[in-house]
């Protein structure tokens, strides 16, 4: 009898939303499988709302000097303390959340699409066509993200179009490599043989039928992913070549508090603990998510 939720007798429409569909069931039943993926969501969630709502919610102007003011302590006025310039920690802190999110996020955003696209075509297609694709982003990966954001960024220049250029291009080979494996997996199955039987395209079976049986994998590096582009900006911009000042960033706040780290500990302390928070955070959230929809670890294998 022929499975009425085949590609065979769903139309593409029908069938793409049954995959979304089945796909949020799964990531739902992964945040229930494993609490830690919540504790992981909410905290990031937090973050997010807080550069969102700076602001309305900063308690000063991030941008404000007060030389009276310099390198004062945490203190009622000033939770987090002042800088050497008298401006607010707290306040910078929740502006640089802005910059430094939304560099990750467009940066893994590019990095996904065009890395997943790369993938699924260089193992859709195989041969010397995925021989070749896939050699070219080993090249890329030879190179550390970090070194080679360094080279894109000083031929570049910083700014945030740039920073977003250089994070994505050393995410892109990741994310090509994690799909092009469930892609040969998956396109040898029944369904997609069924599908080439009744002439869909290939770019119709590709990203109306594989893609969605492959996204959570993609999804869940993603979520990773996007932990290592805020760690590389905050390298980039300890090292000078982040976003020009005064604009406030993670990572040059922290390298302005270098300078004044044995006088004001402060300073470097608590941007840093903020990156250490949304890593560790997006890290219970791709792991937590990686544990539940892998069948072998729900005991379904």
């Amino acid at each position: 009898m022929e499975n009425p939720n085949s590609p065979a007798t769903l139309s593409r429409g029908a069938y793409l939303r049954r995959s979304l569909a089945v796909a949020g069931d799964g990531m739902l039943r992964a945040f229930n499988t494993n609490k830690t993926s919540w504790v992981g969501l909410g905290l990031f969630l937090l973050v997010a709302l807080i550069a969102l709502l700076a602001p309305w919610i900063a308690p000063y102007d991030p941008l404000d000097q007060n030389v009276l003011n310099r390198l004062k302590p945490p203190s009622a006025e000033h939770w987090f303390g002042t800088d050497y310039y008298g401006r607010d920690t707290l306040s910078r802190i929740m502006w640089g959340a802005r910059i430094s999110l939304t560099i990750g996020i467009l940066a893994i955003g590019a990095a996904l699409v065009i890395g997943s696209v790369i993938g699924l075509i260089a193992g859709y297609l195989g041969g010397r066509a995925d021989i070749i694709i896939m050699q070219i982003m080993d090249v890329l990966l030879a190179f550390p993200s970090l070194i080679l954001g360094l080279i894109v960024v000083a031929m570049l220049g910083p700014s945030v179009a740039n920073l977003v250029i250089a994070i994505a291009l050393t995410s892109i080979p990741p994310f090509a490599r994690i799909a092009r494996a469930p892609t040969i997996a998956v396109k040898n199955r029944e369904f997609i043989e069924a599908g080439r039987a009744l002439g869909y395209s290939d770019t119709r079976l590709m990203f109306g039928h594989i893609l969605p049986n492959i996204a959570p994998e993609i999804l869940v590096m993603g979520s990773l992913w996007l932990a290592t582009a805020i760690r590389v900006e905050a390298s980039l911009a300890f090292v000078g070549l982040g976003v020009s000042p005064p604009t406030a960033t993670w990572g040059g706040m922290i390298r302005e508090g270098f300078e004044n780290i044995l006088d004001s500990f402060w300073l470097a302390l608590f941007p840093s603990i903020v990156i250490l928070i949304v890593v560790f955070a997006l890290n219970l959230l791709g792991d937590g998510l990686r544990d539940a929809l892998d069948p072998r670890l729900r005991g379904e294998g």
